[in-house]
């Protein structure tokens, strides 16, 4: 019987012992449930940390649940701050705790906790908090730098040169379409050297209206008559009977008519045309970045090997020779008007000197001058 009552009263300390137990782990969860800091909407403040040396764009005193702006009358100790980071830690640890986002909270807490229990990190810590300036000294730009994946130097160099060579290829074709539009319009409105016109386009008129002439006479031969398109200059009625109108008018028609039959018989011989002088010429590979890029030392060389002879024989004091006298004439005058001169042109160049300043202005002058009108060059002779 004293037995039997003895392991009641046993059973009975056992029960109140785990019935203590479960109302203490009761009272820690509803304690748990109802600290501010296990919210996951709790509110963790900012800081200036753009490179994440602390705790990035949040507060690690709000991270474990303090607020700096009370510290003047209550810091927190490393007991307190150890504290609230072992109830943080349990709460989000990853391994207990599955909501989202629970492992990058878990991260940020043990974070916080390392800046504030190292003594110089908090002290490092608490002097940049209204030191924006300092921490960008030491730490660089509020704005986060990122490189771009490795390029390949090769390719991208290889695609620069293809670029660059494109282009000139381009530049120096528009050059000599420039010129080859303004020598198609000259020969075909029939203008001459006084006019704006050059030898090129005087001579691919003549060329193109032997070309008309024949094809004419072909058509007549054929079918007995000009056709309208060739020479539009038939103004006859059914009946043969001939209308009557302006003549300046019809001179008008027959020039249009030949214009545009001449046209297209310009435009071929001018498109035959590779180099017009003065570089504008047709584009080939010679005219690509790369290839130019390559000579250009070579013309360096040249040019300053030119240059040392030249002043080599004027301090030996000889004579222009006929390579100097060329080059010196062609400065003087530009590559387009020498390129555009015969040889009696040149040589009449060559004798007047044109490297001497009132030479050349003499020259220029006249040049103008023959673009005038008969009557004004008369004028200008009596002068």
């Amino acid at each position: 019987m004293p037995a039997v009552m003895a392991n009641e009263a046993e059973q009975a300390n056992e029960a109140g012992s785990n019935g203590g137990a479960d109302a203490s782990a009761s009272k820690n969860k509803i304690n748990d449930a109802k600290n501010p800091l296990l919210d996951e909407n709790a509110d963790w403040g900012t800081f200036y940390d753009p490179k994440d040396i602390f705790c990035g764009k949040f507060d690690c005193y709000k991270i474990l649940g303090f607020d700096y702006l009370t510290f003047e009358t209550a810091r927190p100790s490393l007991k307190e701050i150890t504290k609230n980071y072992r109830s943080l830690s349990r709460a989000w640890h990853p391994d207990k705790n599955k909501k989202t986002g629970a492992k990058e909270r878990f991260v940020k807490i043990s974070r916080a906790y390392e800046v504030l229990t190292d003594v110089e990190q908090r002290k490092e810590y608490d002097h940049y908090r209204d030191r924006p300036d300092a921490y960008f000294q030491k730490y660089g730009s509020g704005v986060t730098w990122s490189y771009a994946p490795k390029s390949n130097t090769t390719a991208v160099v290889l695609a620069l040169l293809i670029s660059l060579s494109a282009f000139t290829i381009w530049l120096q074709h528009r050059r000599w379409r420039t010129i080859a539009d303004h020598v198609i319009k000259a020969a075909v409105e029939g203008l001459g050297i006084k006019d704006g016109g050059s030898h090129e386009s005087l001579a691919v008129r003549q060329k193109a209206l032997k070309v008309l002439e024949k094809r004419q006479a072909d058509e007549k031969e054929r079918n007995g008559t000009v056709s309208p398109d060739v020479a539009n200059i038939s103004s006859t009625k059914k009946g043969g009977k001939t209308k009557k109108e302006n003549k300046k008018e019809k001179a008008k028609q027959e020039a249009e008519a030949e214009k545009e039959s001449l046209r297209p018989i310009v435009t071929e011989f001018v498109e035959q045309i590779t180099d017009f002088g003065g570089g504008f010429r047709k584009p080939t590979w010679k005219d690509t970045f790369v290839v130019q890029l390559a000579v250009l030392p070579y013309y360096i060389i040249i040019g300053l090997f030119w240059w040392l002879k030249y002043v080599s024989r004027r301090l030996r004091k000889l004579d222009y020779n006929d390579e100097e006298l060329n080059h010196l004439t062609k400065n003087a005058i530009g590559r387009v008007a020498w390129d555009a001169s015969d040889e009696e042109e040149r040589n009449e160049m060559i004798t007047r000197e044109l490297w001497i300043s009132d030479n050349l202005e003499e020259w220029k002058e006249m040049q103008e001058t023959k673009q005038q009108s008969v009557g004004y060059q008369k004028k200008y002779a009596r002068w």
